[in-house]
């Protein structure tokens, strides 16, 4: 629960704060006739979203096993792309963020069209809606346990709700920049447990060698798979099964923090780690390279002077 509580409150606060930006745009435009089609697009964008986790929830259960797990994987593999690709965007993007909404409502109000501010409504939701939609999902199926989950993230998104709208009334003040690196930070980290649940799936379905296919390797004296080094490269890394239960609340708290479970493969071990070293390194450099530098300085009396004075200020 906590987990998706802190994905739908991260996920669901960046959609409160663009749709915020756009209410607030068309408001001091004097442009409020403007606001129901805004309005609408959000909900579009809202119901592509829950359509999409229903057909996801309910559409699998006609599937063959090896089909759902094929499914399952890839469509996972599609949320830790997603995710990725999101936490990237944010830091590139965040700060202007504002101006290029802003830039599209313009673009929309002059065309005139009523389709032109429904898309800029939708198009501004549903990017978060699909993708926290198909991380929740791949969560959820990972997970087992669905009715917390889904509270979770429930809680979470009505949780942003109400932060993003005391925010926009001024009655809260929020850190967002500090909020969005600890809690990417916190997505990175996800999306890898994602990754190495998605491989699982594909190992299960026999579309990547793993300990349930001809490829995985054999212990001589049990005959069973090959665990440890031994198991090096397509059978079990561990199995710590008999201390850790797999359905325990201990599992289940690993799993939803870092995306540890009780038996993983190599091919599980490997992505994962990969992923945190390449990913989580490439975040930290983004986080150090938006951080401002300080100024250095001036020797020269007369710079010194001139920078100090309103010219020189603006």
């Amino acid at each position: 629960m906590l987990a998706t509580f802190l994905i739908g409150l991260r996920e669901g606060l960046e959609a409160a704060l663009v749709v915020g930006i756009l209410v607030a745009y068309l408001r001091r435009l004097g442009r409020q006739d403007a606001l129901p089609k805004l309005w609408a697009g959000v909900g579009l964008a809202i119901a592509l979203a829950l359509g999409i986790g229903a057909v996801l929830t309910f559409g699998a259960y006609e599937l063959t096993f090896t089909a759902q797990e094929l499914i399952g994987g890839s469509l996972s593999l599609l949320a830790v792309g997603m995710v990725t690709w999101m936490i990237f965007w944010m830091q590139r993007a965040g700060r202007t963020m504002k101006a290029t909404l802003e830039g599209g409502i313009d673009r929309a109000l002059t065309a005139g069209g009523l389709w032109a501010l429904i898309a800029i409504g939708f198009v501004s939701v549903a990017r978060e809606g699909i993708e926290t939609t198909l991380l929740l999902w791949s969560m959820v199926q990972s997970f087992g346990d669905a009715p917390s989950a889904v509270l979770g993230a429930l809680l979470g998104l009505v949780a942003a709700v109400i932060v993003g709208w005391l925010i926009s009334r001024g009655a809260v003040k929020l850190d967002l920049r500090r909020f969005f690196a600890w809690t990417g930070g916190f997505l990175v980290i996800v999306a890898a447990g994602v990754l190495a649940y998605a491989l699982m799936d594909l190992q299960e379905a026999g579309a990547l060698p793993g300990p349930f296919t001809a490829a995985a390797p054999i212990d001589p004296l049990t005959g069973s798979v090959a665990v440890g080094w031994a198991g090096l490269p397509f059978g079990w890394a561990f199995d710590v099964s008999s201390t850790i239960a797999p359905g325990g609340p201990l599992a289940a708290i690993l799993q939803a923090t870092v995306g540890f479970m009780p038996a993983m493969t190599w091919l599980q071990v490997l992505a994962w780690t990969l992923y945190i070293l390449i990913v989580g390194s490439l975040y930290i450099r983004g986080l150090r390279s938006r951080r401002p530098s300080k100024p250095r300085a001036s020797t020269d009396p007369q710079l010194a002077t001139a920078s100090h004075s309103p010219q020189g200020a603006a």
